[in-house]
C-alpha cells in the first residue's frame, strides 16, 4: 500500500485585511499569533520576510521599547511598530527606519507585543531585549533612521 503524500509546511497567502482579522480572532483567544512581516519599516531589527510572534496585549502589557502589532488609526491596516513613548495613557508607535510615528495609539488598538523575530530559522535577539528602549529613544529622536541613511550611502561608495 503506498504512503499518502506527504504535507509540506506551507503559508496561507491572505490579504492585509484577513490577516487582521485571523489575527484578532487568535488573540482573543489567549492565543500567541505568528506571522510573517512584510515591509522594510522596522528594519533592521525586524525585516521583510522575518517570522514575528505576537503575544495578546492583555497576556504582554507593551511599554516603552517594545516592539508592537496595532491596527494604524487612519487606515485600520495591520503595522508593527515600536513603542517610542508613552503619554497620557497612549503609546506614540514608530517605525524604527522611519521619519515620522504613527501618532498616538490607545492601548485598545494595540493587538499585541512582539515577544519574539525569526530570520531564516534563528532567533533574532537585537532589538528585542534590554537595549529596547535606548533604541525607542534614538528611533523618537530621529538618529536611527539618520544612521540608516548614512550606512546605505557608505555602503553603495564601497560597492
Amino acid at each position: 500500500m503506498s504512503q499518502p503524500p506527504r504535507l509540506e509546511r506551507s503559508e496561507l497567502p491572505l490579504t492585509s485585511a484577513a490577516l487582521l482579522d485571523l489575527m484578532r480572532a487568535v488573540l482573543a483567544r489567549g492565543v500567541p499569533f505568528r506571522f510573517r512581516a512584510r515591509g522594510g519599516s522596522m528594519s533592521p531589527f525586524v525585516r521583510d520576510g522575518d517570522i514575528v510572534t505576537v503575544e495578546p496585549a492583555a497576556a504582554a502589557p507593551a511599554r516603552t521599547g517594545d516592539i508592537v502589532a496595532f491596527v494604524e488609526p487612519a487606515t485600520q491596516r495591520l503595522r508593527v511598530h515600536r513603542v517610542a513613548a508613552t503619554c497620557g495613557g497612549a503609546f506614540l508607535l514608530k517605525g524604527d527606519n522611519v521619519e515620522t510615528p504613527d501618532g498616538l495609539v490607545k492601548p485598545d488598538g494595540v493587538l499585541g507585543k512582539v515577544v519574539r523575530v525569526e530570520r531564516d530559522g534563528s532567533l533574532v535577539r537585537l532589538g528585542t531585549g534590554p537595549e529596547r528602549g535606548l533604541i525607542a529613544w534614538l528611533s523618537r529622536v530621529g538618529c536611527l533612521a539618520q544612521a540608516r541613511r548614512v550606512y546605505r550611502r557608505c555602503r553603495k561608495g564601497n560597492r
